[in-house]
C-alpha cells in the first residue's frame, strides 16, 4: 500500500494551455514573414535589435576576458560530455548479413545533415546545456550545428557586459564546435532554425531545454523537424530508505527545485522517520536560498512535490516506475539491485555519493531528458537522437525464385494485385520456362 504524506496540488499540465496558444501564433507569424517577424519578436520580447547570427570574430571578441579558471572548468565538462557521447557511438555498429540465400540485407548508421541546439538563459545561464547538445551532435557526426540562446544583460564575472549572448555561454558552444551561433531566444529562435532564417539551412532536429513555450514551440513542429523529447519543468525523484541520510536527501531535492516554479519534486521512501525529517528540512534549506532560487524552490516544493511512503522496495519500484522521473536518484541499500529492477527515468543516479547536479553539469551522461512521464518509452538527448538507423537490402536473381513466389501470394491475400505482378515480372524475366505458385490474381 502507498500513503501519500504530501500531494501535489498542481501539474506541469495545467500549466500548458497558454504556452499552446502563444508559440502556434508565433509560429505561423515567422512561417509567413520570415526574418522579419523574429527581428520583430526579438525587440519585442527581448529587447534585441542587434546581430542574430553572432561572428567568431565577435565571438572572441566576448569571451576574451572570461577567467582562465572558467575557460578551463568548461574545457573539462564538455570533454566529459564528448567522452561519453563518444562510447555511445562505438556502441553503435553498422552491419550486413545474408538473411536467407542470396538475400543480404543491412544497416547504415547516418547522422542528420542539420542540427539545431537551443540554450537557454533566463532565470540562469545553461552553459551545460550549450555543450550538452552541441558536442553531442558534433560526436555524431552532424555537419552543421546551429546554436541559440537568449540575449543577456546583468553582471558576468562580477562584471556589466554588453547587451548579447551570454559569454560564458557562448565559450561553451565555441568549445563544443557549433558552426553557427546566433543571439536569439524563445519561440522565435526555435522557429528560425526550423525554417533555417538567417542561416538558409533549415534543421533537421531541433534539441535542447527551455521555457514552456520553447517546449510548446517544439512540440507544434514535430514532424516537420524532429526533436529531442517533449520537453517540461526540470523533475527530480529521489527513493530512500531507512539507510538515507536525510539531509542529503533533502538537499537533493532542494537543488532541483531550484530549476524554476513549476519543477516537482518527488520522494519515495519504506521509512516514515526519514519522511518525516526530509519534509522538515526542505523548507529551512530553501529559506537559506539565494532570493531567485527560493522563490523558484519554494513555489516548487508548495505546489509540485510529493512524498510518497511505500510498505516495500518492490512498491518502490511500481511508484517510481510509473512516475517515470527526468531524474532518479537512489540512496538506499543493494544498489545493484536497483539497477536491475527500475526502467522508467531519465537518467538514475546511484548512490548518495553521486546528485543529479554531476549530471546537470559535467560526469558525461547528457542532461536533456525526457519528462511529462516520456522516460517511460524514451531515453534522453544521445548520439542515437542525432543519427538515423537506415536499411539496405540487395538480393542475386536466384534469391528471386523464392521471394518472388511468396510476396506475390501473400500480395494477393492483402488484395494488392500491383504489389503481386512486381514479384512476377522478375520471376518471368529470370525464370522464363519455370512455373510457380503465384497466388489466386485479385479480380475486384
Amino acid at each position: 500500500m502507498i500513503t501519500y504524506l504530501r500531494k501535489a496540488t498542481k501539474t506541469p499540465e495545467t500549466e500548458t494551455n497558454t504556452a499552446q496558444g502563444v508559440a502556434s501564433k508565433m509560429l505561423f507569424d515567422i512561417e509567413v514573414r520570415g526574418e522579419v517577424a523574429v527581428r520583430e519578436y526579438a525587440l519585442k520580447l527581448d529587447q534585441w535589435s542587434g546581430a542574430i547570427v553572432v561572428t567568431p570574430e565577435m565571438a572572441d571578441a566576448r569571451t576574451r576576458d572570461i577567467p582562465q579558471q572558467v575557460k578551463r572548468d568548461i574545457e573539462f565538462a564538455a570533454a566529459q560530455v564528448k567522452r561519453f557521447a563518444e562510447a555511445q557511438k562505438a556502441s553503435c555498429v553498422e552491419f550486413a548479413k545474408e538473411i536467407s540465400p542470396g538475400l543480404t540485407a543491412g544497416q547504415r548508421l547516418i547522422a542528420c545533415n542539420v542540427a539545431g541546439c537551443y540554450v537557454p538563459t533566463g532565470r540562469y545561464a545553461h552553459i551545460a546545456s550549450a555543450y550538452m547538445s552541441v558536442a553531442t551532435a558534433k560526436v555524431a557526426g552532424v555537419k552543421n550545428v546551429i546554436a541559440c540562446s537568449t540575449p543577456y544583460r546583468g553582471l558576468v564575472d562580477g562584471k556589466p557586459v554588453e547587451p548579447g549572448m551570454h559569454p560564458h555561454v557562448l565559450y561553451a558552444m565555441q568549445v563544443a564546435g557549433a558552426d553557427t551561433m546566433m543571439t536569439l531566444g524563445g519561440v522565435q529562435a526555435i522557429g528560425a532554425m526550423a525554417y533555417g532564417l538567417f542561416t538558409g539551412k533549415p534543421a533537421d532536429i531541433i534539441v535542447g531545454p527551455g521555457n514552456k513555450f520553447v517546449a510548446e514551440a517544439k512540440r507544434l513542429l514535430f514532424g516537420k523537424v524532429g526533436i529531442d523529447v517533449f520537453a517540461g519543468p526540470s523533475e527530480v525523484a529521489v527513493l530512500a530508505d531507512e539507510t538515507a541520510d536525510p539531509y542529503i536527501v533533502a538537499s537533493d531535492l532542494v537543488g532541483q527545485g531550484e530549476h524554476g516554479h513549476e519543477s516537482p519534486m518527488w520522494l519515495f521512501t519504506t521509512s516514515r522517520p526519514l519522511a518525516d525529517e526530509v519534509m522538515r528540512l526542505v523548507p529551512l534549506l530553501i529559506n537559506k536560498l539565494p532570493p531567485v532560487a527560493r522563490e523558484a524552490a519554494g513555489a516548487a516544493w508548495r505546489d509540485y512535490a510529493e512524498v510518497i511512503l511505500c510498505d516495500t522496495r518492490e512498491e518502490m519500484v511500481q511508484v517510481s516506475d510509473r512516475y517515470a522521473s527526468e531524474h532518479l536518484e537512489v540512496q538506499c541499500a543493494d544498489l545493484d539491485w536497483w539497477l536491475v529492477n527500475l526502467t522508467c527515468y531519465g537518467s538514475l543516479f546511484l548512490g548518495e555519493e553521486t546528485t543529479v547536479a554531476y549530471g546537470d553539469k559535467v560526469s558525461g551522461p547528457n542532461h536533456i531528458l525526457p519528462t511529462k512521464g516520456a522516460a517511460r518509452y524514451s531515453g534522453g538527448l544521445s548520439v542515437h537522437k542525432f543519427m538515423k538507423t537506415l536499411t539496405w537490402q540487395r538480393a542475386t536473381r536466384e534469391a528471386n525464385r523464392e521471394l518472388g513466389q511468396i510476396t506475390a501470394r501473400i500480395s494477393r491475400l492483402e488484395g494488392m494485385e500491383a504489389h503481386a505482378r512486381t514479384g512476377d515480372d522478375r520471376l518471368d524475366k529470370y525464370f522464363k520456362n519455370e512455373t510457380f505458385d503465384r497466388g489466386a490474381p485479385v479480380t475486384v
